[in-house]
């Protein structure tokens, strides 16, 4: 009888030694490491510029030499579908999401509905407002704006009129290379026009042929990036008018060779998209990130 109980309480206690195991193991699992299939899914503003379609391609060169799986959509500037495209990538079970957004302030709550399911997140290029992300990857735009204000000022005098070309309301990097761009000019230029052009071209070219009907005697313009400054180029039709873009796409520095652009700001779209997925695979193996990443800007003026 003794040997019968003896033998059951071992048993008991092997049985409770592999709940605790089954335990120890389930907290370890539950650490910083990211959850979900593995897959990494980039919502991007739009493709229909030449700077996130670089980046989109950094992107994806990244994953495939690191044999991850990558899930890219495209919101085509509309902020609405982006929220659903992020949604989407909720329900695929990514384990981090990277956002480019359209709209700063209106992705965020379907980013806190990702980070709530356990889905780690990366804002590139521009930054998700009021909400704590793991990690924010993009150029300073404000020194870069600041950087093309004061070059603009050189070229065409203190006090001459200026105008400003916008990009996409809410949008982060509209919000900041705008600030740079007052924080030169509104204390040492002529500012007549601003006006948002919505990162198109065709848009840069309409505002633009606008803004000259209002005032002829503009000088120069700074454009929050290379497509509206091109847009603008067609609109001044060979006037002796300074044009700055921001991004350093391939045509804008085609512009600035040719002369028909005075500069332009160069980012790094495609460091942005590597690095974007770089971090997220450091993110999926649980290993720790900077919460900021900044990406190096210069200002190309031939």
């Amino acid at each position: 009888m003794k040997k019968r109980i003896l033998a059951l309480l071992m048993a008991a206690t092997m049985v409770f030694g592999l709940a605790a195991c089954g335990v120890e193991g389930d907290k370890k699992s539950d650490s910083a490491e990211s959850t979900g299939s593995g897959a990494i899914g980039l919502a991007v503003s739009t493709q229909n510029n030449p700077f996130f379609v670089t980046l989109v391609e950094g992107a994806k060169k990244a994953a495939e030499e690191a044999g991850v799986e990558l899930v890219v959509v495209d919101a085509g500037d509309d902020a609405a579908k982006q929220t659903s495209d992020v949604e989407d990538l909720v329900s695929k079970q990514v384990s981090v999401l990277i956002v480019n957004p359209v709209d700063s302030d209106a992705i965020a709550p379907a980013v806190e509905d990702a980070m709530n399911a356990g889905i780690k997140v990366i804002a590139v290029d521009r930054a998700v407002n009021g909400v704590d992300i793991d990690c924010q990857i993009a150029s300073d735009n404000v020194a870069g704006a600041e950087m093309a204000t004061e070059y603009l000022k050189e070229l065409v005098g203190e006090g001459a009129k200026v105008a400003e070309l916008q990009g996409v309301n809410g949008a982060s990097a509209t919000i900041d290379r705008g600030q740079g761009f007052h924080n030169v000019a509104d204390s040492s230029l002529n500012v007549v026009a601003s006006q948002t052009a919505n990162f198109n071209r065709a848009e840069g070219l309409t505002v633009m042929e606008n803004m000259l009907q209002a005032d002829a005697e503009i000088k120069g313009v700074f454009a929050h990036n290379d497509e509206m400054a091109l847009g603008a180029v067609e609109a001044v039709a060979g006037k002796d008018i300074v044009i700055i873009g921001f991004d350093a796409t391939d045509d804008a520095l085609a512009a600035v060779k040719e002369g028909t652009m005075a500069a332009t700001v160069a980012q790094q779209p495609d460091k942005m998209g590597e690095t974007a997925v770089a971090t997220a695979i450091k993110l999926i193996n649980g290993e720790e990130v900077e919460k900021s990443i900044p990406v190096e800007v210069t200002l190309v003026k031939e």
